[in-house]
């Protein structure tokens, strides 16, 4: 898995619990964390899926 996509599934992860806790505080500051996490969470699913790809293209070229 890239390096990127793994920051931004920790990024994700951490967002989600600060995410609870505000909640669970009765913030709404929770809803911002609510978007960060789903934009992290987006971006790990854009990096995994071009490395996915890169080398599927990589061993389609070389085999």
């Amino acid at each position: 898995m890239p390096r990127l996509a793994l920051f931004s599934l920790a990024v994700c992860l951490l967002a989600t619990a600060a995410a609870v806790v505000s909640f669970v505080e009765g913030s709404w500051l929770g809803i911002l964390w609510v978007m960060m996490a789903g934009v992290s969470s987006n971006m790990a699913w854009f990096h995994f899926r071009k490395n996915r790809a890169q080398r599927a293209a990589a061993q389609h070229t070389t085999g």
